[in-house]
């Protein structure tokens, strides 16, 4: 099962590494820009959203094959709302392009698996900022990336 997961996880982060390079952004996370230079996180996070729906769908490897370059399309349409639109505007424009796959994901998964995957995409990007979160807490990184001096505390207070 371990190594099913790992070669769906690699051909599927194909076809994310490919759209989000092109577009400068995580297909899981619409908001977040990605640097060139953080390409191999960028993989690094496609592979682990790949790993992460792959289980929680139970996805067999003839769904896979199927699943995937669907989903691919979705996340592309997801990308292509502009980042500029009014919030409630945006929101609907999400919810329009989820409309427009469920039939696809439904024929492809049923509805049940269907419904767990559109609330799977915020609770992998929660689980992705909290492990971020903690990681910087953790480790005493800024967000820069730059270790602070003194265990984190600010000289001259």
């Amino acid at each position: 099962m371990k190594k099913i997961v790992l070669v769906l996880s690699v051909m599927a982060s194909s076809f994310f590494t490919a759209t989000a390079q092109g577009s400068g952004q995580l297909a899981t996370d619409q908001d977040t820009q990605v640097e060139d230079g953080d390409a191999k996180k960028n993989e690094k996070i496609q592979a682990l959203y790949v790993a992460y729906v792959t289980k929680e769908l139970n996805l067999t490897s003839e769904e896979a094959q199927k699943f995937w370059p669907v989903h691919s399309q979705f996340e592309n349409d997801l990308k292509g709302i502009k980042k500029d639109l009014p919030e409630l505007d945006r929101e609907q424009a999400v919810l329009n392009i989820k409309k427009k796959y469920q039939g696809k994901f439904n024929t492809l998964l049923g509805p049940t698996r269907c419904e767990r995957l559109f609330r799977m995409r915020s609770v992998f990007q929660k689980r992705l900022m909290e492990r971020l979160k903690n990681r910087r807490q953790a480790g005493g990184v800024r967000q820069g990336g730059v270790r602070p001096q003194n265990g984190g505390s600010k000289r001259g207070q």
